[in-house]
Order: C-alpha cells, then structure tokens, then sequence
C-alpha cells in the first residue's frame, strides 16, 4: 500500500514539472523575424552609408634645369608662391656641367594649375627645361640626419625632479642609481643601432647622451623611421628633401609596350554585334 502511494506521488510530481515547463516554453518571448528590405530600401541605405570622395591635391613632381646665376630659385619660389601651392619639397644643387643646376620641386595642387606654373617658368629666361615627372617611373631618394637621444624618456622627468627637488641628491649621486641608468642608455643604444640597420642606416656620432643617424631612403621610409625613434626622444632631425631621377627602360619593355599597342585603341561599336 505504501509502495502504491510513493509511486502515484512521483508521477503527479513528475507531470507537474512537465507541465510548468511547457507554459514556460509557450510563455517564452521569440522575436519577430526581419523583414527583408526592398531594393529601394537597400539602394537607399547603400547611398546613405557611402561617403562622397574628397577632392585632394595630387602630388607633383618638377625638375627644372637653369642656368646657375643669382636670383633664379627667388624667380621660381615666387611663381609658385603667386599660385598658392603648398610646396612639400625643394632642392637645388650643382649638376656635373659647370654653369648648369637642377632644381628638384615637389608640390601639392591641382594639375591644371601646375601645368599652367609650369609654362610660366619656362619662360624665365635662365631657365633651359621644366620636366614632369608625376607620371613617371622614378628613383626617389632623400637624406636625414637626426639627433636621438639614449637616455630615454625617463631621463626628462628625473631632470624635472631635480629642479623641482623633489628627489634626493645623495639617492642621485648613488652607485645604484648611476648603474641603473648606464644599463638603461646601453639598452637604448643597441635598440637604436638595430633599427637603424633594419633600415639600412648607419651611426655617424654617438656621445654620451644621443646619437647622430644617417638614412638615404624614399620620403614615406624615412618619415616612418622617424616615427618609431620618437619615443627615444628626437632631440633634432634635418631633411634635404627629394632628389629624383627618371628610370631607364629596358628593350624588352619597350617591345612588350609595341605587342599590345593595337589592342589599347578604340574599338568602333558598330562592329560589335547586338547585345
């Protein structure tokens, strides 16, 4: 009789918790589904979400030969000064030909406005050429020279502390502190020696609290190399701007460009059939 009871106990038990479980279930929350938008809606987000390009000023390169006399790059600054062009880069040099310099301008503008600053300093009277190199194959190369310093950036604030005084002089002036700080100006130096010959670089002077670094590499490699010795400490940098040379081309280039010259022109449409 007990067992009869234990038993019929355990199944009503039993067909409670499934009954709350299915009111659960039936009682749960499920979220519409999304609808699938249009075309014109989807058109619509896509236009919506999709920023207008910005016009930008393209990157000009100029070479100028002229004859090397007083008063010809104050002539040429002065052209493109009346023009408002950003000038990004400006070297002029003696050439291997007595008499003849070769200025090298880089600019930021717009190309019609750059073509028509470049039919004005050709007529500059000791002006000999005006070449464009914007859409040409070229060398570029350009010089820094920066000062890094080895101490790191902790080195500022111990000397502000100093002034300030709020570090002790005999804590200073102690043997631990003096080998802490040597080992931290020899760690500096060896990292600073193998990322300038990452960027094959080379030391030109080390003293006892910076160093002095040499890179001939393209603008955009030494801008980078510049940006990762900043948290050294740049002390100073100097850059001589770009030098440009156009490259050379190769016979088989020249024969491959006169393979595929026919099929660079235009094909009339009334030859082609419908569809």
């Amino acid at each position: 009789m007990l067992r009869t009871h234990l038993l019929r106990a355990t199944q009503l038990a039993h067909r409670r918790c499934l009954h709350t479980t299915s009111v659960a279930a039936s009682r749960r929350y499920y979220p519409p589904a999304a609808k699938t938008p249009s075309v014109e809606q989807a058109v619509f987000n896509i236009l919506h979400h999709t920023t207008e390009p910005k016009p930008k000023n393209s990157r000009q390169i100029l070479s100028c030969l002229a004859h090397n006399e007083p008063g010809v790059i104050t002539r040429v600054s002065g052209i493109l000064q009346s023009r408002g062009f950003n000038i990004e880069s400006f070297v002029a040099a003696h050439t291997e030909l007595p008499g003849l310099s070769r200025m090298t301008i880089v600019l930021n503008g717009n190309g019609n406005q750059i073509e028509q600053a470049k039919h004005q300093l050709e007529d500059i009277v000791p002006m000999w050429a005006v070449l464009d190199y914007t859409h040409t194959k070229l060398v570029e190369r350009e010089l820094l020279l920066l000062r890094v310093s080895i101490l790191g950036p902790e080195a500022q604030n111990d000397e502000m502390q100093a002034q300030e005084g709020e570090e002790d002089d005999d804590e200073r002036g102690g043997v631990a502190w003096a080998s802490k700080k040597l080992r931290e100006t020899s760690s500096h130096l060896r990292a600073l020696t193998e990322l300038t010959r990452l960027f094959e670089g080379r030391l030109l002077d080390v003293s006892s609290d910076s160093v002095i670094i040499e890179l001939c590499a393209k603008p955009g490699r030494i801008t980078s190399f510049i940006k990762l010795c900043r948290p050294f400490g740049v002390l100073e940098a100097s850059r001589t701007g770009v030098m440009a040379l156009p490259r050379a081309p190769l016979p088989e280039e020249e024969h491959e460009g006169d393979e595929f010259e026919g099929d660079n022109e235009a094909v009339d449409a009334t030859s082609l059939p419908p569809g």
